[in-house]
């Protein structure tokens, strides 16, 4: 059994070594575009990748689904918890996200943007995170869970289970990296190209969405083949920072981890025991 283990854990460093190699390149690649990329204003934004930073305004009133507060964009993430332990620490598994699509504007002083958020990597702190002990769940997970038809879900809840949600709210400063494209007569900014209506005569700070809509500059959104697209309340430099770090880890880390994973099982099968 323990050269069995050896050679599992030797086969999982080879396979691990090259995915962390190339997740390293490919955020060496993102914080190339963020740092390559120039700080712009709305009002006078070329169309292309842009960086933008200013503050979110509703479009449309959307409720976060577990904490039912109102914001502009909310993601939500349920885990349940794994029977291994590592490190004597618990080990969840993720098994189910979801986030709302609606788009939101971004006004930066000079003017207004619409950010269809599909797509983007949005690096917002958690502001809801409650675990539960198994024999059931509080009614609002429980509800969640049944409106998105989860087949599991009663199994799940037999369990320990993790819920997390992320909110933006209106107000929020973000920064933006994404493509601007030019404002449709008729706010065209899903996939599909069909017009999104407002939905509210109002939004959350008390400005028409009618008025907003004609003033929007451009549509912010992912291109088919930008390498990323974010919205994130850290800063420019903080965001370049984080990719550095992965980058580094990733492109360091990976070889060595990878090479350490064929010396051990080449070590195990000169000894015979390999899988054994």
């Amino acid at each position: 059994m323990h050269h069995l283990t050896a050679s599992l854990f030797a086969t999982g460093a080879t396979i691990a070594g090259p995915i962390l190699f190339f997740r390293g390149f490919r955020a060496l690649r993102v914080r190339q575009v963020i740092d390559n990329t120039p700080a712009s204003r709305v009002r006078s934004m070329a169309m292309g990748l842009v960086e933008l930073n200013g503050r979110v305004a509703e479009r449309s009133r959307v409720s976060a689904p577990f904490s039912g507060h109102a914001c502009a964009y909310w993601e939500v993430e349920i885990a349940v918890r794994s029977s291994r332990q590592r490190g004597g620490t618990s080990s969840w598994t993720t098994v189910h996200r979801n986030r709302s699509g609606h788009p939101f504007y971004l006004d930066d002083g000079t003017g207004t943007a619409l950010v269809y958020p599909q797509g983007a990597e949005c690096h917002l702190p958690f502001g809801v995170e409650e675990e539960t002990h198994g024999f059931g769940v509080p009614e609002c997970y429980q509800q969640y869970m049944e409106q998105q038809g989860l087949a599991l879900r009663a199994v799940w809840a037999l369990g320990p289970m993790r819920f997390r949600e992320r909110v933006l709210e209106d107000g929020n400063a973000v920064f933006v990296l994404g493509r601007a494209y030019p404002r449709a007569q008729s706010a065209q900014v899903s996939w599909d190209e069909e017009p999104l209506a407002a939905t509210g005569t109002d939004s959350g700070v008390g400005t028409p969405v009618a008025r907003l809509d004609r003033e929007v500059c451009g549509v912010i959104r992912r291109g088919p083949r930008d390498p990323i697209f974010v919205v994130s309340p850290q800063s420019e430099k903080s965001m370049s920072l984080e990719y550095a770090l992965k980058s580094f880890g990733g492109l360091a880390g990976g070889p060595v981890l990878g090479v350490f994973g064929v010396w051990c099982l080449m070590e195990l099968a000169k000894a015979g025991q390999l899988f054994r």
